[in-house]
Order: C-alpha cells, then sequence, then structure tokens
C-alpha cells in the first residue's frame, strides 16, 4: 500500500512535517516542486507592428438594465 508523507530535507537532514511512517526502513519515491525563477518566466509582449492598431468599438460587455432603472444609483 502507499501512503504520503509531507518532509523537507535540507542536505541529508529529513524533518517530518506531520505524521511520521512506523517502518524502520523506507523505500521512497521523491517529487521536487520548483518555483520558476523570474529570468526562466517569459512575459508575453504586443508586437511592434500591432501596438496603437487595436480600437474597441462600443462596450465590450452592456448592462442588462438601464442605469434610470438601478435604484442603488439614485
Amino acid at each position: 500500500m502507499l501512503k504520503h508523507y509531507d518532509v523537507t530535507i535540507e542536505g541529508d537532514h529529513i524533518q517530518w512535517l506531520g505524521e511520521k511512517p512506523k517502518a524502520q526502513n523506507i523505500r521512497a519515491i521523491i517529487i521536487i516542486e520548483e518555483e520558476p525563477s523570474l529570468s526562466t518566466q517569459v512575459k508575453r509582449t504586443t508586437p511592434a507592428h500591432l501596438i496603437g492598431k487595436g480600437k474597441t468599438l462600443g462596450d465590450i460587455v452592456s448592462p442588462i438594465v438601464d442605469q434610470e432603472d438601478w435604484e442603488c444609483l439614485k
């Protein structure tokens, strides 16, 4: 049967976070969750030939109820 345990590892030292297994000899598969560095993250930018060419024609979302019918605006 497989169970999961949370640990932190610093060098050769393992610290159990929560429940500790009862077995003395343990075989484990370690999956490491790494934070991507800022230098490897790609930021999206607008291509130079498209800058300033986009236009919005009207509202993207229009209200269902007219503003005159909103009691909270009075």
